[in-house]
C-alpha cells in the first residue's frame, strides 16, 4: 500500500506541475522542491524522465511551457460559439465520451453557460476507447487488424482487414475496411478483440473522395456512379436547399417554390429511404428503375397494412 500511496503522491505532483506550466508559469526546480518537500533531485527527474515527453524547456534555469502548445482560454466571440456547438455535439453521444469532452473544453471555454441546444442521435462508443485507440493505431501505419466480428445471426467469427476509416453515418458508428480487396463496412459495435498484426499494406487515395460523395453507408467502391433526378414541392425543396445532398446539383429552381435536382449515387439505397422518408413532398422523375422500385415498396406496404388492420 506504501507503493501505491507514494504513485499518488507523484502523480498529483506532475499535475500540479503542468497545470502551472500550462498556465504560463516559468518553475524553479528549488522552488517546487521546497513546495512539495522533495529534493531538488527529486524535481529534477520530473523533468528530465517524468515529464519528457511533453513539449518543456529549461531556459535560464526556469522550466516553461513551449510557445503554441499551451491550452488557453478562447478571447474571440466566434471561437466561443464553435465550442459551444461543439459542446453540444458532444452531449449527443453521451457517455463518457462527453464527460471528458466537457472537461477538455472547460479548459478553453471563459464560462459555462451555453445558449446552443442540439438534438443529434448518436451512438455512444465511448466504452470503446480502447478499441478504438488500437484501431486509430492501425490505420495510422497502415497495418493490417485481427478482431473477432458478430454477423447479422450474431455468430462470431475471426477476421484479418486492413483498417481504413472509422465513419458515422445518421448516428451510427462503423469501420470502413479492405478484406481480401473488397470494401466492406462493419458495424462498430459489433467488433471486439482488435489486434494489429506486422503486416502492412498501401491505401488508396479515393477512399476520402468516395466517402465525402456518399449519402450513406450504403456507398459502393467499384460501382460506376449513376445519376437521379428527383423533383420536390415546395415543402420538401427548402429543406434540400438549406441542406444539400452530397454531389447534388440544382436542375430548376421553379418560381412556385418546387425544385428540380439531381444527385449521384452508386447504391438505390443512398436515395430509397430519403424518397420514403420525404412522400408525398419527393419523388423520383429518373430512373424508372428507381420508381419502380419505390412504386412496389408502398404496394407492398398497402397490402400488409390491409392485412394487419
Amino acid at each position: 500500500m506504501a507503493y501505491k500511496h507514494n504513485y499518488d503522491k507523484i502523480l498529483k505532483r506532475l499535475t500540479v506541475i503542468l497545470s502551472k506550466l500550462n498556465d504560463g508559469a516559468a518553475l524553479s526546480v528549488k522552488e517546487l522542491a521546497e513546495e512539495f518537500n522533495v529534493s531538488t533531485r527529486t524535481i529534477q527527474r520530473d523533468f528530465n524522465n517524468n515529464l519528457a515527453s511533453f513539449p518543456i524547456y529549461q531556459e535560464n534555469k526556469k522550466w516553461k511551457m513551449q510557445d503554441g502548445f499551451r491550452v488557453e482560454k478562447t478571447k474571440s466571440l466566434e471561437d466561443e460559439i464553435v465550442l459551444d456547438i461543439i459542446e453540444k455535439i458532444t452531449e449527443s453521444i453521451g457517455g463518457t465520451f462527453s464527460t471528458k469532452a466537457h472537461k477538455l473544453l472547460s479548459k478553453i471555454k471563459n464560462e459555462d453557460f451555453n445558449p446552443i441546444y442540439t438534438k443529434l442521435n448518436i451512438e455512444d462508443i465511448s466504452d470503446r476507447f480502447s478499441d478504438i485507440q488500437t484501431i486509430e493505431t492501425a490505420i495510422r501505419e497502415k497495418k493490417e487488424l485481427k478482431c473477432t466480428y458478430n454477423d447479422e445471426k450474431h455468430t462470431p467469427y475471426s477476421v484479418t482487414i486492413q483498417a481504413l476509416k472509422i465513419v458515422n453515418f445518421e448516428g451510427f458508428w462503423y469501420l470502413v475496411a479492405l478484406k481480401n480487396s473488397i470494401l466492406k463496412k462493419y458495424y462498430f459495435k459489433n467488433i471486439s478483440q482488435p489486434v494489429i498484426t506486422d503486416i502492412t499494406f498501401t491505401t488508396d487515395t479515393k477512399l476520402d473522395t468516395l466517402l465525402n460523395e456518399s449519402v450513406s453507408i450504403w456507398f459502393q467502391k467499384d460501382t460506376e456512379p449513376f445519376e437521379v433526378k428527383l423533383f420536390a414541392n415546395k415543402h420538401a425543396a427548402k429543406f434540400f436547399k438549406r441542406r444539400p445532398l452530397p454531389t447534388q446539383r440544382i436542375i430548376a429552381n421553379n418560381v412556385d417554390g418546387t425544385m428540380e435536382f439531381s444527385i449521384k449515387i452508386t447504391h438505390e439505397m443512398e436515395i430509397l429511404p430519403i424518397v420514403k422518408y420525404w412522400i408525398p413532398h419527393l419523388f423520383v422523375v429518373e430512373p424508372a428503375w428507381i420508381q419502380e422500385i419505390i412504386g412496389d415498396d408502398l404496394a407492398s406496404y398497402s397490402q400488409k397494412m390491409k392485412d394487419f388492420l
